[in-house]
């Protein structure tokens, strides 16, 4: 566990789940550059609905909490393990519950805002699509203030909050983080929000050719099906009739749909951590699937929820990343689970990029792993749990 120290007070952060070994801490100099600034004379006033969106792991609203004038805190996420960091980050460092309103991205966000705190997201649709849900909530006297890593603050960033906010400068860099200033323009003619995506599937996808995807902002391949999808779906399990089916981390709910089509007889439980994803995924099977087929919708931590020895088939394209970094551990997590869950016998079948060397991990934690699908990037692997 880390102590993130500011103006407000010390605080014991850490991610969730939380690990004692996780050498990955719940800020980053973003975080912290944009704490010192709303503690120096002369920044915004924190009074009225101050909403703070794209906050990882709750280290914004939990700094904010402690300040001596605070407005009604308001943190808005797409990640269901930020929001149970956020909790426990909170809880941790004595503040009520309630001190902070939870949304989520599928929320409706504040009806005002006047001061808005962006901690820029990985995915600049993400960014898009926030920012026209928040645009008409902001009035001249709404600070807005970004923050993020040099690396993630793009000239296409800048555009964003331009084309949708109003004029926009950037800080100087402090420990390669960097502040977006924002003015509202409020008489700014805007487009309107290109989200979510559709798109059809393409004629060689099994099962599913020619059926429509919906993508909300910030889902994997938002307007194509990605190459290692594709290749998964041509090495699906078959003889799924009455058996049931997890597709782990869904995003946008190809995959389970493809079982769902080829399979009718199936019970498919979709599942993923971003709020975003499980949207898609419900949505594309509202747009695709044929009449009769059911499947149940589950937004939160993997397999956390899943009874013991209750699955026989567990589909999965794992994370090889958290935010900005590279981490097996998401993907060791998602295994370990997928053992937990299935039946005797049950199998789990994941595709990944050959790099990642997912059968050392699957040989570890099931004692087996066979190859039944590959091309020069990808490998579609299978483990039974025996």
């Amino acid at each position: 566990m880390n102590r993130l120290t500011t103006s407000w007070g010390d605080h014991a952060l850490t991610r969730f789940p939380e690990h004692p070994r996780d050498p990955l801490r719940a800020w980053d100099a973003a975080d912290e550059y944009l704490l010192r600034y709303l503690a120096e004379p002369g920044a915004p006033a924190l009074t009225g609905t101050v909403a703070v969106v794209g906050d990882r792991w709750g280290a914004l609203v939990t700094a904010l909490a402690g300040h001596p004038e605070p407005g009604e805190l308001v943190q808005i996420t797409d990640s269901y393990l930020g929001r149970e960091a956020t909790r426990a980050n909170l809880a941790r460092a004595g503040h009520a519950e309630g001190r902070v309103r939870l949304l989520t991205t599928r929320d409706a966000p504040p009806a005002r805002v006047d001061v808005l705190l962006v901690r820029v997201p990985k995915s600049l649709a993400l960014l898009e699509d926030q920012l026209h849900r928040l645009a008409p909530a902001l009035h001249a006297g709404t600070a807005v203030v970004g923050t993020g890593m040099v690396k993630e603050i793009h000239t296409s960033t800048l555009t964003l909050f331009e084309r949708l906010v109003g004029p926009t400068r950037t800080s100087l860099a402090v420990k390669k983080a960097r502040l977006v200033h924002t003015t509202p323009a409020p008489d700014l003619r805007r487009p309107g929000n290109p989200w979510p995506h559709r798109y059809a599937l393409p004629g060689d996808a099994p099962a599913v050719a020619g059926l429509t995807v919906v993508n909300h902002a910030g889902v994997f391949c938002a307007d194509r099906l990605d190459i290692g999808t594709r290749l998964f779906l041509q090495h699906l399990p078959s003889g799924l009739d009455g058996a049931r089916v997890l597709d782990l981390g869904c995003g946008n709910g190809v995959v389970g749909l493809a079982v769902a089509v080829a399979e009718p007889g199936a019970e498919v439980v979709l599942t993923d951590e971003s709020y975003q994803a499980v949207a898609s995924a419900e949505e594309t099977f509202r747009a695709s699937a044929p009449p009769g087929t059911t499947a149940r919708f589950v937004v939160g931590d993997g397999t956390a929820d899943v009874p013991d020895g209750s699955v026989d088939v567990v589909l999965n394209n794992p994370p090889f990343h958290s935010h900005q970094a590279l981490t097996d551990a998401t993907a060791r997590r998602m295994f370990t689970g997928a053992r937990r869950v299935l039946r005797g016998g049950g199998e789990l079948r994941v595709v990944g990029n050959r790099h990642l060397g997912y059968h050392v991990a699957l040989r570890r934690v099931f004692g087996n792993c066979e190859v039944v699908g590959s091309d020069p990037k990808f490998v579609v692997l299978r483990a039974v749990k025996r």
